[in-house]
């Protein structure tokens, strides 16, 4: 799946659970820890550690960047992929893998529906735009699970709305608070659940007072809603903050200035029995504190657009960073 779907998953609650978390599979995580996808000897000896991916570009980069991270820091690490969190998250309960790249609200409402029942994430919600208040949610309902959620970064992989460059300009339009300002009818390129769920229609209308005049079914950040947009057939696509072909349409994101969508920063989540040492904690977070939005939206155009390989992203951005050791 694109991280476009997975996102719109999160925003969508309960929906989530069925209907939006399925990614591209590769090897499955029910395999043993040895024998994975890919593997990499460490220096250090301090054991192995099986890092889950999602399959959809920004999670195959970030499996990545966890696992020669950790083997920077004396770990042997493998790398497996698997179709869906409703199969990596039992599996990292587990400990048949130790670390998944994660996105805080998205997590914290799958496990809201888990623990408290499929309809918990509309009927009582446990993320905000709050990452602090988000995270702490999480914590609270991964623990008794034996998971451990370790503190998220800057990078946020949510939902965001997009404009056509000309559109913007001509109508001095930087956030949505002056599109909603500016009293200006518009089609929304999205999913046609759009017109229901509180992330999409009615949330924009609630909470900026944006007027929408239909939605374009054409789906979350496909070729064909961002086309629409260039074109102008429509004048919003929904999409995530770390699509990174917005620039080959023409297109540019509104700022979600009064904090309509959930905190789904990237954190790392580790079975706490096999991953939840201090150590590990240690070598993720110096990633966590460099990692920008602005750098999953490059590392994500490099493997999509430039064909490179997800390990050499990685392992160049983390040279570039100094987080591998020489």
């Amino acid at each position: 799946m694109s991280k476009s779907t997975r996102v719109l998953g999160a925003a969508l609650g309960a929906v989530a659970l069925t209907a939006s978390l399925t990614a591209c599979g590769g090897d499955s995580l029910e395999k043993s820890k040895e024998g994975g996808s890919s593997s990499s000897p460490a220096a250090g000896g301090k054991g192995s550690l099986v890092i889950g991916a999602a399959g959809f570009t920004e999670s195959n980069v970030l499996a990545e960047l966890y696992a020669q991270v950790l083997r920077g820091a004396g770990y042997d690490t493998s790398i497996k992929t698997v179709n869906n969190r409703e199969l990596y998250e039992p599996s990292l309960e587990k400990g048949e893998i130790d670390v998944v790249p994660e996105y805080a609200a998205t997590l914290a409402e799958f496990l809201n529906a888990k623990v408290n029942g499929p309809t918990a994430p509309d009927v009582k919600p446990v993320a905000s735009s709050d990452v602090a208040a988000t995270v702490a949610a999480l914590e609270k309902l991964a623990a008794p699970l034996g998971l451990k959620a370790l503190p998220p970064g800057a990078a946020v992989d949510q939902n965001a709305f997009a404009v056509s460059r000309e559109f913007a300009e001509k109508n001095n339009l930087k956030t949505l608070s002056d599109l909603g300002k500016s009293g200006l009818k518009v089609k929304i390129a999205a999913g046609d659940e759009c017109s229901v769920r509180p992330f999409c229609a009615p949330g924009l209308k609630k909470t900026y007072g944006i007027e929408v005049s239909g939605i374009d079914p054409k789906g979350v950040g496909t070729p064909q809603s961002k086309q629409a947009v260039k074109d102008g057939a429509d004048q919003l696509a929904l999409t995530t903050t770390t699509d990174a072909t917005l620039d080959t349409y023409g297109l540019v994101l509104l700022e979600d200035d009064k904090k309509l969508q959930n905190a789904d920063n990237v954190l790392p989540v580790v079975n706490a029995k096999d991953a939840g040492t201090p150590e590990v904690a240690a070598a993720l977070d110096q990633l966590s504190q460099v990692l920008t939005t602005a750098d999953l939206v490059d590392l994500n155009r490099k493997v999509d657009a430039e064909r490179a390989k997800p390990a050499d992203v990685a392992k160049a951005y983390l040279d570039s960073k100094g987080l591998l050791k020489k």
